[in-house]
């Protein structure tokens, strides 16, 4: 087999084979080089300019060195090349189906990027090629992984509680942030992962030995300080807020038709936007005046009669009018933001005990460790908060706005 070296500034080097090479070599994929990995960011750490495409690879490079590792490791089941193959190339082609900027449309009601991957995987380019060197099935094998419904054990390497993906955009993103907050002990992670027989469904899956405790707590700690410092951070969270703002108006005006977003790339669709429907609030967000935080208030503080705020769009819409116009602002010019709920470390993962034993860690955690589910909520609560931002800087009253918002739940 011909292998190709990338060289890349978080992993070094990256080998490639041609099925690899060929993916990436498909519209479908070359695409992720236009989309940025962490959306707005940049506005606010100028060196989050890196793409999905980058992130892929490093993805797809875990998977490579973790399949070894666990191809070493066993020795009573064998990890056939086929099984290797497809896991690898779910790996690269778990992000295909992103939206412009990142996350962000998916909080307002577009179609999870998962789902909108799934025709992009199973038909055309990528489905011929992987139909061809890896079997008529392969594609729907990728797409099960993507989507974390694989029968396959090794389903927790690309969707699970300790998936690859998850541990490369965390490295990459503190990276290129240029902070110091994605430490996380993946050396010891990679080489603790084992496939073990799980018992409460008597399959074989993926888990972990119980010696990586200590580095599952390194990356729940860098999660936390990424969605903290980073990905929620008060200025990121204002230009997303906007931006939200702004596709919806542009598709409620039949500017750009919801299916058709997943299409676009990041300057695409703002190069769309603004030779179609210029507007102040993208005039703004172009050139970084970004809306001010007028009133906020942490998760912690907060009951889950609120959460409609994170997921009913068209609520959200309406009660941002109403508050424009009851403090004098004109319609866009106030935004509400709650990130939705994301859990900081969602733990569901078998663990090979010291003893030999294998137990499930869940949300009840264990005695003698660190409850890692409880100070996972805990943390969450303290990273995520709901914000009023306006166009300019006003002084609302925090009790007037609480109190419209609860009325509204």
């Amino acid at each position: 087999m011909r292998f190709e070296i990338l060289r890349d500034p978080v992993w070094n080097n990256i080998r490639v084979d041609d099925l690899t090479l060929e993916l990436v070599d498909t519209e479908v994929f070359q695409r992720l080089r236009y989309v940025r990995q962490l959306g707005w960011t940049y506005l606010v750490y100028p060196g989050a300019t890196h793409s999905r495409f980058e992130h892929a690879l490093g993805t797809h490079h875990l998977s490579r060195r973790t399949l070894a590792l666990l191809c070493e490791a066993e020795d009573s089941t064998s990890i056939g090349e086929i099984d290797q193959a497809i896991v690898r190339s779910a790996a690269l082609l778990h992000d295909v189906g992103h939206y412009p900027f990142s996350h962000a449309l998916e909080e307002i009601g577009a179609l999870h990027h998962e789902d909108v991957a799934r025709p992009l995987i199973t038909e055309g380019s990528v489905a011929m090629l992987l139909s061809s060197r890896l079997g008529s099935d392969a594609p729907l094998k990728v797409f099960d992984l993507i989507r974390g419904r694989s029968d396959s054990p090794l389903q927790g390497l690309i969707s699970g509680s300790l998936d690859l993906d998850k541990i490369e955009y965390l490295k990459r993103d503190a990276f290129m942030c240029g902070v110091p907050y994605g430490e996380i002990d993946v050396d010891r992670l990679t080489n603790s992962l084992v496939l073990v027989d799980d018992p409460e469904t008597n399959r074989r899956s993926l888990g972990v030995q119980e010696k990586a405790l200590s580095a599952l707590e390194s990356l729940l700690f860098a999660k936390y300080q990424m969605y903290r410092n980073v990905y929620w951070h008060h200025a990121v969270r204002s230009a997303t807020a906007m931006y939200k703002r702004l596709v919806e108006d542009a598709v409620r005006a039949d500017v750009v038709g919801v299916e058709s977003l997943a299409r676009y790339t990041d300057e695409g669709l703002m190069h769309r936007l603004e030779s179609e429907r210029p507007t102040p609030l993208l005039s703004a967000l172009k050139e970084r005046r970004l809306y001010k935080r007028a009133v906020e208030w942490p998760a912690a503080d907060l009951d889950d009669g609120l959460e409609w705020i994170a997921t009913d769009r068209k609520r959200v819409a309406d009660i941002e009018s109403s508050l424009a116009s009851k403090f004098g602002l004109a319609p866009g010019e106030l935004l509400l933001d709650y990130p939705v709920k994301t859990e900081m470390l969602g733990l569901d993962i078998p663990v090979l005990r010291r003893s030999g034993a294998v137990e499930r860690l869940t949300g009840e955690g264990w005695t003698g460790t660190i409850n890692l589910p409880t100070l996972s909520e805990e943390l969450y609560k303290s990273a995520r908060w709901l914000r009023v931002f306006t166009a300019k800087r006003v002084t609302l009253d925090s009790s007037r706005v609480r109190e419209v918002l609860e009325r509204s739940r």
